[in-house]
């Protein structure tokens, strides 16, 4: 497999990438910076893939522990590369194992309810709706294995109570996103992600907390890009990892 290193986060993190897989690029910052900046204990990143959204996570929360959970041995052993790339290993681990199922969930050191941070960037289409690339990895970061339900139902079992939960998603999928959460999150907060001002939302970040019973808020829309096409200052902040998403 060929890799190339590259900056994320402003050059502040550096990640080695296949360069014919799937690259990291705006949905990982956007939920890393939904980190709670003061949290302490245990942040895991589901589905991690090379690690982009967990080692960012570390930046913006430097007390915190890192666990990145990943299925695909390729890109679990890319995000063990980028640990020791980026010397996070006395506070960064990976976990190769399918945290859907509840037996592999056990036997990869995976604790129910021991996470303070959950951070999720499920494959964004079902399987059967999109045709999937024909390079392994693509199709399992872009096309689900698992219904969304599941794959949730499965993220909320390793958060504690009072535990903060931020997935990334398409804008169409929230209502699907939304019933998965059930009634397991509350505090929910919606940020919308449009490209530009006047422009449908293509994303939507969602953070909730476990057991909370607060109402559920629609933010005003995080917006990309001026009409130049240039970053407005709030979103370049963000990707550069100097602001947190405004949840």
């Amino acid at each position: 497999m060929a890799t190339r290193i590259s900056g994320f986060l402003g050059g502040r993190l550096q990640l080695a990438q296949d360069e014919r897989g799937h690259r990291v690029g705006l949905d990982a910052a956007l939920l890393a910076a939904a980190t709670p900046a003061a949290v302490s204990g245990l942040i895991l990143d589901l589905g991690a893939g090379v690690g982009a959204v967990g080692l960012s996570a570390a930046l913006l929360a430097p007390r915190a522990r890192i666990g990145l959970v990943e299925i695909a041995p390729a890109a679990a052993a890319l995000a063990r590369e980028n640990i020791r790339l980026n010397r996070l290993e006395e506070r960064a681990r990976v976990f190769e194992a399918d945290f859907v199922d509840a037996a592999n969930r056990r036997a990869s050191g995976l604790v129910y309810e021991e996470a303070d941070v959950v951070l999720t960037n499920p494959p964004h289409h079902a399987k059967g709706r999109v045709r999937a690339s024909p390079d392994p990895a693509r199709a399992l970061a872009h096309v689900a294995a698992v219904p969304l339900a599941d794959w949730t139902r499965a993220a909320l079992a390793l958060l504690a109570p009072g535990g903060s939960f931020a997935m990334i998603h398409r804008a169409e999928a929230l209502a699907e996103c939304l019933a998965a959460m059930g009634t397991k999150l509350g505090g929910v907060a919606i940020l919308p992600v449009s490209p530009r001002d006047g422009a449908a939302a293509t994303r939507v970040l969602i953070r909730g907390v476990k057991g909370s019973k607060a109402p559920l808020s629609i933010l005003p829309p995080l917006i990309l890009h001026h009409s130049d096409g240039a970053y407005a200052p709030l979103a370049d902040a963000i990707l550069r990892g100097l602001r947190p998403a405004p949840l």
